[in-house]
């Protein structure tokens, strides 16, 4: 190991309490949607601890909310500030962008959480708290690997420009903001949850609403009706055929130990209006996976002709169609190439670090590195701490020995790829 990578090693290692303090401080904060000021406050004094060059602002405007990628559940990011800080190279080096999301999903059941879920308790080698892995946790390794690098007295080449964004569980609106800013990079990584597996494809996903419908009658006399929710069960077996036929399709080795690359999901069902009529409108909502290579125009074209279908399964859809509608969230899926340099940049820091190969897999699930890649044209990977399994989960935690681990292997990046300036 090069001596700069020893140096900056010893510093978090030394500083292994400072690290365990800061993520306290940003898990105590509940930031869910509209209520990030708090967590966004931890992060901005950290920025200026470090002397970053920051920026600090309100996403919104017509370049934002007219572009085509924009997406949110909400109109106005009042009180919810992206914060991008920039450890300014020499020169020469190049540059990147280490995006994290401060939001977080709600905490759900509290009687499902064995302590408060915005306490940050530490046992056992473990944070717990919304948001330790997702994400958090991976947020700190940025900023310590940055303070390590500063700490011990070395200098960089190409920037580093941290990014703390909202909206990412939303679709990503703060990242695409970050993005028309103006802000880019020679390469990008997202420490979402990964357990330290580097993660070079993802899926994306967005969001469907279908209407099926039907014809009141008395539920005693329902043979008179058409019930909505009996269509529906043949709308469902429908969609898990067509999620079949989309996965059969995927041969990609990054997703051999993945069951179901892209899934369509059914999350909400509503229907019906009293237990004695038949019901005469079923509306579901879901997601749809999106595989790395495609567009997003072509699965919903695919979807929709798929639905389109069912008029030949039963009579009823010929006069009644199911109304399909694409709504609310969205993230773009994601795909460099093995041989990429950010790949093998990282994949070295790794090996240096923790004397064993990474584990190179595809990511189930859709994060801001597909805006990074498609909208903003930046080469961007997923890679950081925390088990993939506990992110959304009641008693959400982060392993401190992995965070640490992150954190230096990022450091390793960040020598390496932006060099050391002499």
């Amino acid at each position: 190991m090069e001596d700069s990578q020893k140096q900056v090693c010893a510093w978090i290692n030394d500083n292994r309490h400072r690290s365990i303090k800061l993520l306290k401080k940003m898990v105590e904060q509940r930031s869910v949607q509209g209520n990030e000021a708090s967590a966004q406050a931890v992060v901005l004094e950290k920025c200026r601890q470090l002397s970053l060059d920051i920026d600090l602002w309100e996403p919104g405007g017509k370049a934002l909310k007219q572009h085509p990628h924009f997406v949110a559940t909400r109109t106005s990011f009042k009180d919810s500030p992206n914060i991008v800080g920039v450890m300014k190279g020499s020169g020469g080096g190049k540059s990147v962008i280490l995006n994290g999301h401060v939001d977080v999903v709600p905490e759900g059941d509290l009687k499902q959480w064995e302590v408060d879920p915005y306490q940050a308790v530490v046992k056992d080698n473990r944070l717990y708290g919304r948001g330790s892995t997702d994400m958090k946790g991976g947020n700190v390794c940025l900023l310590m690997a940055m303070e390590a690098i500063k700490a011990s007295g070395i200098s960089l080449k190409g920037d580093v420009i941290f990014q703390s964004v909202i909206e990412e569980e939303s679709g990503g609106a703060g990242t695409l903001a970050a993005i028309l800013r103006g802000y880019k990079a020679d390469a990008a990584i997202v420490p979402e949850p990964t357990k330290m597996k580097i993660f070079q494809k993802q899926q994306g996903s967005m969001w469907f609403r279908l209407k099926v419908k039907g014809r009141s009658a008395h539920g005693g006399t329902r043979y008179e009706g058409v019930s909505a929710i009996e269509k529906t069960t043949l709308v469902v077996e429908h969609l898990l055929q067509l999620e079949q036929k989309r996965n059969k399709r995927i041969t990609d080795p990054l997703y051999q130990t993945i069951p179901i690359p892209v899934p369509i999901n059914i999350g909400k069902i509503e229907g019906g209006t009293w237990p004695s009529s038949v019901a005469d409108l079923v509306t579901l909502e879901g997601r749809c996976g999106i595989a790395p290579n495609e567009k997003i125009e072509d699965v919903q074209a695919e979807f929709q002709g798929w639905i389109d279908e069912l008029s030949s399964k039963d009579e009823w859809f010929k006069e009644h169609p199911a109304e399909l509608e694409w709504f609310g969230a969205r993230w773009l899926p994601n795909e460099i190439e093995g041989t990429h340099p950010l790949t093998e940049a990282l994949s070295k820091a790794y090996v240096d670090i923790l004397e064993s190969e990474p584990v190179i897999e595809a990511s189930p699930w859709g994060t801001d590195a597909g805006l990074l890649s498609q909208a903003g044209g930046i080469p961007s990977i997923v890679f950081g701490p925390g088990e993939t399994e506990m992110a959304h989960f009641p008693n959400e935690f982060i392993d401190i020995d992995q965070m640490i681990s992150c954190t230096k292997v990022i450091a390793a990046f960040l020598l390496n790829w932006c060099e050391v300036s002499e």
